[in-house]
């Protein structure tokens, strides 16, 4: 800033003005989400039913129907599981819901859809962790597609429970990668969830996992649990102790530490 000596008299230029804001953007009436969001769970549902409604006002109202749909939303969305675009939004506006129609609306879809559709079920079954549709996911572990494969083994391991765990013993035996790798993380989840309640088979399942052959993730976290529970009683199978990396991580005085 420049001094003023005296005599000169001259003003300091004003600041400069500010730019207006620009306008924000003016969404397409088509493309515009809240006045469908505003609707309540009727309005929704035959939203979904209306075959003149468009992809978006389906995919929207799905999503609200995951909030307020009750049982009479399921079978609308249920038959968009096998739409190509609309069936993520589907599988969205259900899962959540907690009415058992909708473990049935998935089982019932499992084999009449292919490739992602279908992996995308798999997964929707396995976060609802759907007990009664564990033999049906065991024999998509052997699909020949690895990726359904490996969606049907790890939603078996989400699943959990003995019933789950001896399926994934099962196919701990006989796949291999890239499927195997799935197998004894999702049986290790698994074995997580069987321990909470049969500590014997828990340590067993454990103990298969701690294997040389299973990958070394797996097994570390398998080591480790089981070092943590101490040494075997007497007159049963023993567990190998911890070597490498996890002996080096323990602190559990199994070791003599």
């Amino acid at each position: 800033m420049a001094q003023q000596t005296p005599g000169n008299t001259q003003a300091a230029p004003p600041p400069a003005a500010k730019p207006k804001p620009k306008p924000l953007p003016t969404i397409p009436p088509e493309l515009d989400a809240l006045p469908i969001w505003k609707l309540g769970a009727p309005a929704l549902v035959a939203m979904v039913k209306d075959p003149k409604s468009t992809l978006f006002q389906k995919a929207i109202a799905c999503k609200k129907l995951s909030i307020v749909g009750g049982k009479e939303a399921i079978p609308p969305m249920a038959a968009l599981l096998s739409h190509p675009q609309l069936s993520c939004y589907a599988r969205f506006g259900m899962e959540p819901n907690p009415d058992p129609s909708v473990d049935e609306a998935f089982r019932a879809a499992l084999p009449k859809l292919t490739g992602k559709l279908q992996i995308g079920v798999i997964n929707s079954i396995g976060v609802r962790r759907d007990a009664k549709a564990v033999d049906a996911l065991a024999k998509l572990i052997d699909h020949s597609d690895p990726e359904i494969a490996q969606s049907a083994a790890a939603s078996v391991g989400m699943i959990g429970g003995p019933h789950a765990a001896r399926v994934l013993q099962a196919a701990l035996s006989r796949t291999q990668a890239p499927v195997f790798p799935v197998a004894a993380r999702a049986m290790l989840l698994c074995a997580e969830d069987v321990i909470a309640t049969n500590r014997a088979h828990g340590l067993d399942l454990y103990r298969t996992l701690s294997a040389e052959t299973m990958p070394k993730p797996v097994r570390l976290a398998a080591l480790r649990v089981l070092n943590e529970a101490g040494p075997a009683p007497e007159y049963t199978n023993r567990w190998p102790a911890p070597t490498g990396e996890a002996a080096a991580r323990d602190k559990s005085g199994f070791l003599g530490r």
